[in-house]
């Protein structure tokens, strides 16, 4: 399993709580960073504000609710694909909202996946574990395989 860190960028504490549970159920042990706002997301992804001193190594995933205090979650997005350290970075989109145009935004900008959400807690727990199951077992990222120059 591909034991790297998952940013979880997540505004609400149940959400964060369920998504946590979720990974713990499916056997999920990576380490998990959540992280309130965009702001945040922000300086954890690229070493500033309270995370000013050490550049963190980037996360296996991340994953990131569009509702965020501070900056939107399309606007980290946005930010995420315009850097060179970052624009590789798996995100994944969990949102409540099914608006067109959120969707249609999230993919523009650059994300891996666009995932509502579900009500029910059942559907929440699986579809979270879905979600980190796939991206951390299955997919293949492309600084994975990325040779240095001999």
């Amino acid at each position: 399993m591909n034991n790297g860190v998952i940013l979880l960028v997540e505004d609400s504490e149940d959400d964060a709580d369920l998504t946590l549970r979720a990974f713990r159920r499916s056997n999920i042990v990576n380490e998990v960073v959540v992280v309130r706002d965009g702001a945040e997301a922000l300086d954890y992804l690229h070493g500033t504000g309270s995370y000013a001193g050490r550049p963190p190594p980037l996360p296996a995933l991340m994953i990131l609710d569009l509702n965020l205090p501070k900056i939107s979650g399309l606007d980290v997005l946005r930010r995420t694909r315009a850097s060179q350290r970052t624009r590789f970075l798996p995100t994944v989109i969990l949102t409540t909202s099914v608006e067109d145009e959120d969707v249609v935004s999230g993919y523009a900008l650059g994300a891996n996946a666009y995932v509502q959400k579900p009500v029910a807690f059942d559907n929440f727990i699986a579809a979270a574990a879905s979600l980190g199951l796939f991206w951390l077992l299955v997919n293949v990222q492309p600084l994975q395989q990325v040779k240095p120059a001999a």
